[in-house]
């Protein structure tokens, strides 16, 4: 699905990744743990194009670098970005139509609304005027339009409440079962990670230091990297 091998990643002169290598198999769900700062941003940023890697391969049966990040969200990577970052003045629906390609399809599939009731409930609304949670499954629907076959979260529980943030992996686990998704996601919060992946990486200063399978994970070694 997904092999990053040695990736370099610089802003000027300053080194950010140092040699990150990754996979992501077919229908799994990996986590990049990691504290503010570390690289996580950086390197799901490199993986679907809006930062250059200097060095290093990205191979994907979705997509493969050096494609323009549009055409890497074509051929089936999905992306929400940190901060949601979605459409305040446009309604959810609207919202949602956005990531639409109209060419290949003519309406946005029905799932979405199943998986993200809520959304439904408040399609007309503007964007600007739901909570952090809500915002949040709207940037998550609006990614999953374009039929994803590897979803790349960035920061999911950013400003999130605890109740909210159960809800979303709950969500996430039911439409990878249900739609055969692969799942990448960086994330600060540990809880939440563990409920959605199977495999868990520790980014520490631009490296992966650690990788562990869910079920042999020593929590408090990776503990360790997530506090200051």
């Amino acid at each position: 699905m997904l092999k990053v091998t040695d990736l370099n990643v610089y802003y000027g002169e300053s080194h950010v990744l140092h040699d990150v290598s990754l996979n992501v198999e077919p229908g799994s769900a990996v986590a990049i743990v990691g504290r503010n700062g570390m690289g996580k941003s950086t390197l799901l940023k490199a993986l679907i194009g809006m930062v250059p890697a200097r060095r290093g391969a990205i191979e994907s049966t979705a997509a493969a670098h050096p494609l323009p990040s549009y055409r890497r969200v074509k051929a089936g990577l999905g992306f929400v970005p940190q901060g949601r970052m979605i459409f305040p003045q446009l309604s959810v629906e609207e919202n949602i139509l956005t990531g639409l390609e109209t060419r290949r399809y003519t309406a946005y599939p029905g799932f979405i609304y199943e998986f993200f009731p809520v959304l439904r409930e408040m399609k007309d609304r503007k964007g600007g005027n739901l909570s952090g949670g809500q915002q949040q499954q709207l940037a998550i629907a609006r990614a999953l339009v374009s039929r994803p076959k590897l979803l790349i979260l960035d920061e999911p529980t950013e400003g999130i409440q605890p109740s909210i943030i159960k809800d979303i992996a709950r969500s996430l686990n039911d439409l990878r079962k249900e739609l055969g998704l692969a799942v990448l996601v960086s994330e600060q919060v540990l809880s939440f990670a563990l409920d959605v992946a199977d495999r868990l990486l520790v980014i520490d200063r631009g490296r992966i230091v650690r990788e562990t399978e869910k079920h042999d994970l020593d929590i408090e070694a990776v503990r360790s990297y997530l506090t200051v």
